[in-house]
């Protein structure tokens, strides 16, 4: 059978070492030993002796937003195998975190991540639910990230000397060390007559890089696990 469908370019490769990799710019493969987590209904494939588990919502570190229905259901993924995650796909990233650093993600663009990573949920200072109520979860540790975004990322640098303002539904992250706060663009007078329709944004404030996708966030629709 002759088919540029089974190019080396499609083709999966074994994996050579424990961890994640990009399998292409939709999926990132992830080769466990041991434990790794990710969002739960992303699972594509995988093969060799695996077990899925769903984590719980709302305790301890991942939260539902009761509002919006956004957020984050996650799975563990343990044993020795390859699975291959991807979601709606979306482009798909790799994050390499050493000690010392952090970075804040929005919920909805997180797709797996080692086990010795740290991460709690936290509300976005200034934004509260005039922001949308706005729930990212901030990583720290040592360990790879995968990190998916709707169309291509733009990075913006951020300096003291010129801070970023950034629509609420199209952030996908920052540097854990900026501040935030919200910014608004329109008058009172303004909206009532129509306005733009970007009334409210974040701002960024300090040293560092915040990331944003080409679009705004679709409506919610809950996960099927």
């Amino acid at each position: 059978m002759q088919s540029e469908l089974f190019s080396s370019e499609h083709l999966v490769t074994q994996a050579s070492a424990p961890g994640m990799t990009l399998q292409n710019a939709k999926s990132i493969k992830y080769a466990v030993d041991g434990e790794c987590y990710a969002r739960q209904g992303s699972m594509v494939a995988f093969r060799g002796n695996l077990q899925f588990e769903k984590q719980g919502q709302g305790v301890g570190k991942f939260l539902k937003r009761a509002v919006t229905g956004e957020g984050l259901a996650l799975m563990a993924v343990r044993g020795q195998g390859e699975v291959w995650f991807a979601h709606e796909a979306q482009n798909c990233f790799i994050v390499d975190l050493a000690p010392g650093d952090s970075i804040t993600l929005n919920g909805r663009n997180v797709l797996c991540f080692d086990s010795t990573l740290s991460y709690e949920i936290k509300v976005v200072k200034g934004a509260g639910m005039t922001g949308g109520g706005l729930f990212n979860s901030v990583f720290t540790g040592h360990g790879q990230l995968g990190v998916m975004c709707e169309g291509n990322p733009i990075v913006i640098p951020v300096s003291p000397q010129l801070p970023v303002y950034a629509d609420t539904d199209a952030v996908v992250g920052w540097s854990a060390a900026l501040t935030t706060s919200l910014h608004r663009s329109q008058s009172v007078g303004s909206m009532i007559r129509g306005g733009s329709g970007e009334a409210v944004q974040l701002r960024l404030d300090g040293e560092g890089f915040v990331i944003v996708r080409p679009s705004e966030a679709k409506p919610a629709t809950a996960s099927n696990g």
